[in-house]
C-alpha cells in the first residue's frame, strides 16, 4: 500500500501522519514541488502559527468561511476545532487561547508546530521529497500513476493537498482530469490608498470599526489597522475574505465605508448633546473610543482649530464631525497580499468531492485536502482549521 501525498504543507502533513498512523505497514511520500516544507505553517501569525480558533460549536464555526461553510459541516462532523486541540495537545504541544479566540502554540512560536509535524513524520518514517513537481495524474488498472519530474511513478492511493493557486491555469493538470474549477482570486487582503493622509497615522489600531463597501451589502466590523500603504486588521481582512470575487471584478477599484466607533446615528447624536454643553476644548477632551491621533486628525480636516470649545461648535460642524465619525470613506486603489501567507477563493469544485472521507467523486483512490478546495475561511485560525480537517479526512479514509 503505496501512498502519495502531493504538497507539504497543514493539509499534506496532517493528511501523511494520519494515514501513517492509521495503517503503519503503508508507504507514506510526501512529494513538495519546492525546497521547502510547511512555509505557510512557519510564516503565519505573524511568526506565531494561528492553529485554530476557540469555536467549539460547528454550527457557529461555519460562519466563518465565505466559501465551503455549509459543505464543512459533514467534514466538521468528524474532526473540528476540539479535535485539533486534542491532537497537538496529546502531543506535547498545549495551545492558549487569545481574548479573540484565536489559538496559538504556549510557545508562541511557529516553529513548535514545524518540528512538531516534522519530527511525528520523521518518527513514523514518512519519506519527503523536495523539488517533486507532479505534472500529470493518470487513474489506470495498475494504480494511479504521477508524472514526477517527468519520471511515471504509480500508486495505489494519492491525497492532493497542493495547496491555493492564485493563478487558474496552474490547476490544468487538474481540469484535464475533468474536475471543475472555481476560478481563483485572492481572499484575506489589504486594502492600498495611494497617498492618502490618513497614512500617516500608520501603526494606529482603532478597536470596533464597521466597514462596508460603498454600493454593496458588504459589511464587517472589529479591530482596523492603518497601515503605511492603506488599511488592514481584521475589519478589513474579514471584508476582502467576504467579497473577494465582488472586489476582484471591481479590479480592487472602490469606495471604502467607515463608521470610526461602531455606533449608530442616534447614539452618537445623544452623545453629541452631552458634549455640545461643555466648557471643554474638543481637542483635549475627547470622549470618544478612537485613538487621540485620529480624533486630531479629524479635527484638522474639518479645519476646527485646536481652540474649539465644545458648546461654540456649529451646527454644520457638528453635522459634519458625526458624519465623519460614522460615514467616513476612502477610495482604494489595489490590494496587497502577503505571498507567504496567501490565501485564495476558488478551487477544486466541492461538489466533485465527498466531504465525509475527501474522496474524488470521479475517481476511485484520489482524495483532497487543503486550499487546494474552493474553501476559504476569515482570519482567526479558520484557514488552518479547514487544512487539518481536511487533511486528516483523507489521510484516515485512504487506508480504511
Amino acid at each position: 500500500m503505496n501512498i502519495a501525498v502531493i504538497g507539504g504543507g497543514a493539509a499534506g502533513f496532517m493528511a501523511a501522519i494520519t494515514a501513517k498512523e492509521s495503517k503503519p505497514e503503508a508507504s507514506v511520500t510526501i512529494f513538495e514541488k519546492t525546497d521547502k516544507v510547511l512555509a505557510k505553517v512557519k510564516v503565519s501569525g505573524g511568526g506565531r502559527c494561528n492553529v485554530t480558533n476557540a469555536t467549539f460549536s460547528i454550527a457557529q464555526l461555519i460562519k466563518n468561511y465565505p466559501r465551503g461553510g455549509k459543505q464543512l459541516k459533514k467534514s466538521f462532523n468528524h474532526f473540528f476545532t476540539k479535535d485539533t486541540v486534542n491532537w497537538f495537545e496529546s502531543r506535547g504541544v498545549p495551545l492558549k487561547t487569545e481574548a479573540d479566540k484565536r489559538m496559538f502554540p504556549s510557545t508562541n512560536s511557529s516553529q513548535t508546530i514545524v518540528d512538531l509535524l516534522l519530527n511525528t513524520a520523521e518518527n513514523l518514517d514518512i519519506r519527503i521529497s523536495f523539488k517533486s513537481k507532479v505534472s500529470t495524474i493518470k487513474p489506470s488498472e495498475k494504480g494511479i500513476e504521477l508524472t514526477i519530474n517527468g519520471e511515471i511513478l504509480v500508486f495505489y492511493k494519492v491525497i492532493i493537498a497542493s495547496g491555493g493557486s492564485p493563478k487558474e491555469s496552474e490547476l490544468e493538470w487538474l481540469k484535464s482530469l475533468g474536475y471543475k474549477i472555481v476560478k481563483p482570486v485572492p481572499s484575506l487582503f489589504t486594502f492600498n490608498m495611494p497617498k492618502n493622509p490618513i497614512t500617516a497615522l500608520m501603526g494606529l489600531s482603532v478597536p470596533n470599526v464597521i466597514t462596508s463597501i460603498k454600493g454593496s451589502k458588504l459589511k464587517q466590523n472589529g479591530p482596523l489597522l492603518i497601515t503605511h500603504w492603506g488599511m488592514s486588521g481584521p475589519a478589513i481582512l474579514k471584508l476582502s475574505a467576504w467579497g473577494a470575487q465582488d472586489l476582484a471584478k471591481l479590479n480592487y477599484n472602490f469606495s471604502l465605508q467607515l463608521n470610526w466607533l461602531g455606533v449608530n446615528e442616534e447614539e452618537l447624536r445623544a452623545l453629541f448633546t452631552t458634549l455640545t454643553s461643555s466648557r471643554k476644548l474638543m481637542y483635549k477632551h475627547n470622549p470618544l473610543e478612537i485613538p487621540k491621533r485620529l480624533w486630531h486628525f479629524m479635527l484638522n480636516k474639518l479645519e476646527i482649530t485646536e481652540h474649539q470649545i465644545w458648546n461654540e461648535l456649529s451646527k454644520k460642524n457638528k453635522n459634519r464631525l458625526i458624519n465623519m465619525l460614522i460615514n467616513d470613506e476612502f477610495e482604494v486603489k489595489g490590494k496587497t497580499t502577503f505571498k507567504e501567507e496567501f490565501v485564495s477563493c476558488g478551487g477544486i469544485d466541492l461538489s466533485e468531492i465527498n466531504m465525509q472521507t475527501m474522496e474524488s467523486k470521479k475517481h476511485k483512490g484520489i482524495y483532497f485536502a487543503g486550499e487546494l478546495l474552493n474553501i476559504d475561511g476569515v482570519t482567526g485560525g479558520f484557514n488552518f482549521q479547514a487544512a487539518w480537517t481536511t487533511g486528516y479526512l483523507a489521510g484516515k479514509n485512504c487506508v480504511a
